[in-house]
């Protein structure tokens, strides 16, 4: 630990922590104060004016990077006999069968992100309490209830993320790896920004985004322009 902490703050001497950076400068930066010898993941933390006290003033959403992302996410999806022809030319990687509701009823998650169609949502009632603990209950505003289920699993494949408001009024997210370059962090970057800035509350009046910080694992973070 003292090693870790002994690089971790020489990096933080590598820049101005109270300055706020632009999208190019704050990415060359992550390179110079990587701490890692893999290619780590590229976090961005967004510090926001909504309240998640207040049910009208919560944020949950989707939007597709542009060049993706760096995790391939295994995606479920339940619908009954009538979609089962279609879902099954699809990438899904786990599709309908006896044994899905009682795998999740075992705890046992064999995917990232569950589908389902709105006729068919009513049947995974019964894994709600298993579900909703993880994040993993298909819902109409995460884009997880769909009737369009094959386009929505090709979209997810491409890179589409879903992000939320925690308890604390932020958003954290990953947007690539920092071997994906310069220009390509960048735009999944500023793509990011625009989707929380065109899901903000009515409710919230003033300004949705406060402060905007991006780091690589383990590496101190970086404020850029929001």
């Amino acid at each position: 630990m003292p090693k870790h902490w002994k690089k971790y703050d020489e990096s933080k001497k590598k820049f101005d922590s109270d300055k706020i950076y632009s999208y190019a400068e704050a990415i060359e930066l992550l390179k110079t104060i990587n701490l890692t010898k893999f290619d780590p993941t590229v976090e961005i933390a967004v510090k926001t004016n909504a309240n998640p006290k207040y049910n009208d003033q919560m944020i949950r959403s989707t939007t597709i990077l542009p060049n993706g992302t760096w995790k391939s996410k295994r995606v479920a999806v339940y619908v009954w006999d009538d979609k089962l022809e279609e879902v099954k030319k699809s990438w899904a990687d786990v599709v309908w069968s006896e044994a899905l509701l009682t795998d999740i009823k075992n705890w046992k998650f064999d995917f990232d992100v569950l589908l389902t169609t709105p006729e068919s949502i009513k049947w995974l009632v019964s894994v709600a309490k298993q579900l909703w603990p993880k994040w993993l209950m298909p819902t109409p505003k995460a884009g997880t209830v769909t009737t369009n289920i094959v386009q929505s699993v090709e979209e997810i494949k491409k890179g589409k993320i879903e992000f939320r408001l925690d308890k604390t009024g932020n958003i954290h997210a990953w947007i690539g790896k920092l071997s994906f370059g310069n220009k390509k962090l960048e735009e999944n970057l500023e793509s990011f920004l625009k989707a929380v800035e065109d899901n903000k509350p009515v409710w919230v009046k003033w300004k949705l985004v406060k402060k905007v910080v991006v780091s690589t694992s383990m590496s101190p973070g970086i404020q850029v322009e929001c």
